[in-house]
C-alpha cells in the first residue's frame, strides 16, 4: 500500500531530491488506475474542457463542471493528493468568491488543495484568503490556458530578458503568500532551472524541462491522444480502442458476436 501524499511530502521530495509526479484525471476508473500506480498526486485539471467535453479551451469549464468530476475522482483516490483547478471566474472577480468556491471544491468535492493560475500581483488577496480558510494553494504560471486571449495563443512564455524576471518574480512571491508549489508551463528549461533553484517549495514541470522537482501531464496525452511538443505518448490506447472497436462492428455484421459463450440457454 502506498504511503499517503500531502502537501508536506511535496517539500519532503524537494529536500530529498526526489521527483514527483503528478497526472489529470476526470473520472472513476481512470482515477482509480492511476492512483493505484503509487503517483504522488492528481489533479482535476479544467484541461477536462478540452479533452472530456470538446471545448478549444478551458474557459467555458464552470464550477459546477469542476465540482462533478472532483466528486467522481475523489472517490477513487487513496493515496494521492488530490488537487483541483479553479476555473475561470471562479476567484477573479473578488477574493470573497475565491474563497467560497476554493471551499467548495473541498468539502463539495473533496479537494485537498486547489490550484490558481496568475501571479500575486493581481490575485494575491484571493490567494491569502483560501489559505487564511486552511485551503492549500498551488500556483500556475508561465503559459497560463485561462489568459490564452491575452497571450494571442498558447505560446510559451518568458523570452525576453523582461519576462524572465518578472516570472521569477512572480514566482518567489508566490512562495512568499504561501503557495505550497508552483506549476510553471511552457517556459524556456533555463528560466525553469532558475526558478526551481532559488524556490524552497517544489517546481512542477509542463514543457518546462526536467529541471523542475516534479512533472504533470493530462493522463490523455500519455494514452495517445496528446500531440504538443512537451507531451509523450507511453501507450497508444487511441490506437487500441479504435482497433477495438472496428473489430467489434465487423464480427457484429458478419455474425460472430454474439458467440454461444456470449449468451444464455
Amino acid at each position: 500500500m502506498s504511503a499517503l501524499v500531502t502537501t508536506k511530502t511535496f517539500l519532503e521530495r524537494k529536500q530529498q531530491g526526489e521527483k514527483i509526479t503528478m497526472l489529470t484525471a476526470y473520472d472513476y476508473p481512470t482515477a482509480q488506475v492511476i492512483d493505484a500506480t503509487g503517483v504522488d498526486s492528481i489533479l482535476v485539471g479544467d484541461s477536462v474542457g478540452t479533452v472530456m467535453m470538446g471545448y478549444e479551451n478551458t474557459l467555458s469549464v464552470t464550477m459546477t463542471d469542476m465540482l462533478y468530476h472532483t466528486r467522481i475522482v475523489r472517490r477513487a483516490v487513496k493515496n494521492a493528493l488530490l488537487i483541483a483547478d479553479m476555473p475561470f471566474m471562479s476567484y477573479q472577480a473578488s477574493s470573497q468568491e475565491a474563497i467560497r468556491n476554493a471551499g467548495r471544491l473541498v468539502a463539495e468535492g473533496g479537494a485537498q488543495a486547489v490550484k490558481l493560475e496568475g501571479a500575486v500581483a493581481n490575485f494575491g488577496e484571493a490567494i491569502r484568503g483560501i489559505l487564511h480558510a486552511g485551503i492549500p494553494v498551488i500556483g500556475h504560471l508561465g503559459l497560463t490556458p485561462q489568459s490564452v486571449h491575452q497571450f494571442g495563443g498558447f505560446k510559451v512564455q518568458g523570452r525576453t530578458e523582461e519576462a524572465q524576471q518578472r516570472l521569477l518574480d512572480d514566482a518567489l512571491a508566490l512562495e512568499d503568500a504561501g503557495c505550497f508549489a508552483i506549476v510553471l508551463e511552457c517556459i524556456p528549461v533555463p528560466l525553469a532551472e532558475r526558478i526551481t533553484q532559488r524556490l524552497q517549495i517544489p517546481t512542477i514541470g509542463i514543457g518546462a524541462g526536467a529541471v523542475c522537482d516534479g512533472q504533470v501531464l493530462v493522463c490523455h496525452d500519455v494514452l495517445g491522444w496528446g500531440k504538443t511538443r512537451f507531451s509523450k505518448t507511453y501507450v497508444d490506447v487511441r490506437a487500441a480502442m479504435d482497433t477495438a472497436f472496428r473489430s467489434y462492428i465487423s464480427e457484429v455484421k458478419q455474425g460472430q458476436y454474439p458467440a454461444q459463450e456470449h449468451t444464455y440457454s
